[in-house]
């Protein structure tokens, strides 16, 4: 459960919060609110002091029918804003949210030290390479599909065997490639109804099998706010009421919008199971 970023060994046996930074114009929750440098180090520079391990960057919004954006527009938002928060907080383990291997390589050149892809190596051939080349962190994501097509595609025999079948064949794909330090992330949300997303965290135990750390992207997404019948700028209680029972379950890393909620969740949960019978 140790993992290896430029040279800093991150224990993971004590969950750690991955403060999530979308330099998009439309994802689902903050779309366009970081566009400026002022906003965008404002940002990071709080989430650091809330206790973030990681700050995770996306330039491609990956929410339910999103617009596709091109390789050129994805490197020209993402290059710039690696080398502004380097600059300003030259410490900062930046991980890349990328299906691409170029932005992937491009950005780690720059300084990431981490790539989160949504796809594990389904959309691009090259990125198991190009991680390997790199010898830095991997997130593998359960997707089927694209995300303009995934919501199609929540279909499966048995939706715990097939993922686990699924991670089996990525996680043996990626240690023969020389991949070192992987971290799961069963998607929720992605290609999967409410339902299904509820079956999914009822038995994220079951993934611990791989012995690899978990990671879990809950923050304000639609399986909270559906069931309440409110909205994603309403979801912060129910994400944080869903972050507990992650912990409880098994996951090593959560990734939130809302990271002074996240790590309370984690000093919360930690507290209690130090003082276990």
């Amino acid at each position: 459960m140790t993992i290896n970023c430029k040279g800093e060994l991150i224990d993971l046996t004590v969950p750690k919060v991955m403060g999530i930074l979308n330099l998009t114009p439309d994802s689902f929750f903050d779309g366009g609110t970081y566009k400026d440098e002022s906003s965008i180090l404002n940002q990071v520079d709080y989430m650091l002091n809330h206790g973030a391990t990681f700050i995770d960057m996306g330039a491609y919004s990956s929410r339910p029918g999103a617009e596709h954006v091109n390789e050129d527009e994805e490197l020209k938002r993402m290059l710039p804003v690696i080398e502004l928060i380097l600059k300003k907080f030259p410490d900062t383990l930046i991980s890349v949210d990328t299906f691409r291997s170029k932005v992937a390589s491009e950005s780690l050149e720059r300084g990431a030290a981490i790539i989160n892809d949504i796809s594990a190596g389904n959309l691009d051939e090259e990125m198991f390479k190009t991680v390997a080349q790199h010898q830095v962190p991997y997130i593998m994501m359960h997707l089927k599909g694209t995300p303009q097509s995934m919501q199609k595609e929540a279909t499966y025999t048995d939706l715990i065997k097939d993922l686990r079948h699924y991670f089996s064949e990525k996680v043996q794909e990626a240690t023969s490639q020389k991949i070192n330090d992987i971290i799961i992330d069963p998607g929720f949300g992605f290609a999967k109804t409410t339902e299904q997303n509820y079956t999914l965290l009822n038995h994220l135990d079951l993934f611990k099998t791989f012995d690899l750390p978990l990671l879990i992207g809950l923050s304000r997404k639609s399986m909270i706010y559906k069931v309440l019948d409110s909205n994603p700028k309403e979801a912060l209680n129910g994400t944080t009421s869903l972050h507990t029972i992650a912990l409880l379950k098994g996951a090593n890393i959560l990734r939130a919008h809302d990271v002074k909620e996240a790590m309370e969740c984690v000093k919360l949960v930690s507290a209690l199971k130090a003082n276990a019978l």
